[in-house]
């Protein structure tokens, strides 16, 4: 079977699969909001691969006509002689498990057409975001659609005040009119006749398919960890990515659930105020307060952030430090970058580590620009600044035969920083003490391999463990212990 295959058969739709009696249908009557009549609820009880069980809720009421004949003033004589069938409908998702232990964030690529028609659940806590278009749509009833649905469901309720704004506040008109241009470019074959714009023909999916696209990105974020995006080929989707987190106090209470204050407490055992102590200026000799915190990194570990600022001079400095045992092997981390999203990584290089990007033959030995905490983007940023502030590579102290080079190596530099060629970051510590963020944890990160290895002699011996030993150091201190408290009791006898 074809993955297209298998992908239909796991996202088979429900008419196709209530038609063909595969699954039970409850049905209630219900009362209609619009005409006060006796309408029918339908609930039906489904199963979402890779994901879990919901609740599919639609209503629809005989009685009354449709939203867009309401609109549009029609009467029941109109609708029994025109292709406008009666009755309001509505729908609604909910989920039929618990709120799970971690929230989630989806995040979708959609660079084609196709990934428009993505099924996704939408919970009545999701936040849903493009932030291309600086879009967010808040919380609100549960939905069962697609990506296109979403897009179609947010331009007309972008468009439904657009009258009434354009008078009182031109302003803002102006700009939803601009957002919705936007998002019309997204999803051109939505018309109330279903035609493409200027069209009179039925839009097919290949017409739909050929009109040009913006690439944007689409991104879920529920605390209650019950949203889901419809994924192709399975789990290794390349563009689909799912991120856990743990939630707030605040998160907790707008879901209706208990804080966990005892977890707070032994999660946060270092005191959240930055501590402070005095000292020299080296420049100015003038008295100043270097501050220090500890800050925890997720799925790595402690580290210690101190920071000096003379108020009188003007110099700066900061300072990155372990928090941690040093590490029985070290780690060399391989990060293979193709966009720039990996450039917002968080990335934590200790004094000890060395970086090495082999595209543009660039090599930075352990010590370099000391210990930093950052983005990759803006480690690399103080490369280039300081190799292009060197008086050594440009100007007339540059030396005979450097220049072309140097400035050969800058301009790739430069394309590394705006990825216009992909690279790779290998970013080795003996001691285990740097960090590139794993933006799929805590699962794998398809781009990034981390490696352990044991160091060699050379290496223990520039960082001094030759030198310490702790083999039986307890029991020589106890034993010291035990002779001393002896020549006290000897003593205390003697004087006796």
């Amino acid at each position: 079977m074809s993955t297209d295959q298998q992908q239909q058969s796991e996202w088979k739709p429900i008419g196709e699969a209530v038609g063909a009696g595969d699954v039970n249908v409850e049905v209630i009557e219900s009362l209609c909001m619009e005409c006060h009549e006796q309408g029918e609820t339908r609930m039906l009880l489904t199963v979402i691969p890779y994901f879990r069980e919901v609740i599919v809720v639609s209503f629809r009421c005989e009685h009354c006509a449709p939203l867009e004949c309401r609109r549009a003033r029609l009467t029941p004589a109109f609708l029994s002689t025109s292709h406008h069938s009666p009755g309001y409908t509505n729908n609604d998702i909910q989920s039929a498990g618990e709120i799970q232990p971690l929230g989630s964030i989806y995040t979708v690529k959609c660079t084609s057409r196709s990934d428009l028609n993505r099924q996704l659940v939408k919970s009545e806590h999701c936040l849903i975001s493009i932030p291309e278009y600086q879009l967010q749509i808040p919380p609100g009833r549960g939905q069962f659609t697609t990506i296109e649905g979403v897009i179609s469901d947010t331009i007309r309720d972008l468009e439904h005040d657009q009258p009434l704004r354009k008078i009182q506040h031109p302003d803002v008109w102006e700009k939803i009119d601009e957002l919705v241009k936007k998002l019309r470019e997204l999803v051109p074959d939505m018309d109330k006749d279903d035609t493409l714009e200027g069209g009179g023909a039925p839009v097919t999916q290949e017409e739909a398919d050929a009109v040009p696209m913006p690439t944007f990105t689409l991104k879920l974020d529920d605390p209650s960890g019950n949203s889901f995006v419809e994924t192709r080929g399975g789990l290794n989707d390349p563009k689909w990515r799912k991120q856990e987190y743990g939630r707030d106090k605040e998160q907790d209470n707008a879901l209706g659930l208990a804080h966990d204050e005892a977890q707070d407490k032994a999660t946060s055992h270092y005191p959240e105020e930055v501590l402070s102590f005095p000292g020299i200026c080296s420049l100015c000799g003038s008295e100043l307060e270097t501050l220090m915190k500890t800050v925890d990194i997720p799925h790595f570990k402690d580290i210690i952030l101190m920071s000096t600022n003379c108020h009188d001079c003007g110099y700066r400095d900061t300072e990155v430090k372990s928090g941690g045992a040093i590490a029985p092997q070290g780690r060399r981390i391989t990060l293979k970058v193709e966009d720039s999203d990996d450039l917002s990584r968080d990335i934590l290089k200790s004094e000890t580590a060395g970086l090495v990007i082999p595209e543009i033959e660039l090599e930075l030995n352990p010590g370099t620009l000391g210990g930093r905490f950052t983005t990759l983007e803006g480690l690399l940023n103080q490369v280039y600044e300081e190799l292009d502030a060197s008086s050594f590579a440009k100007g007339d102290a540059a030396l005979p035969g450097t220049t072309d080079g140097m400035g050969k190596f800058l301009t790739d530099l430069k394309k590394v920083l705006s990825v216009s060629i992909p690279f790779t970051v290998i970013l080795d510590d003996p001691l285990a003490n740097s960090y590139i963020q794993n933006l799929y944890a805590p699962d794998d990160d398809p781009n990034m391999v981390t490696e352990l290895y044991d160091r060699s002699f050379e290496q223990n011996d520039e960082l001094g463990l030759n030198d310490i030993h702790v083999e039986g150091y307890s029991a020589d201190v106890q034993d010291d212990f035990t002779r001393e408290n002896v020549k006290s009791d000897e003593k205390e006898t003697v004087e006796a």
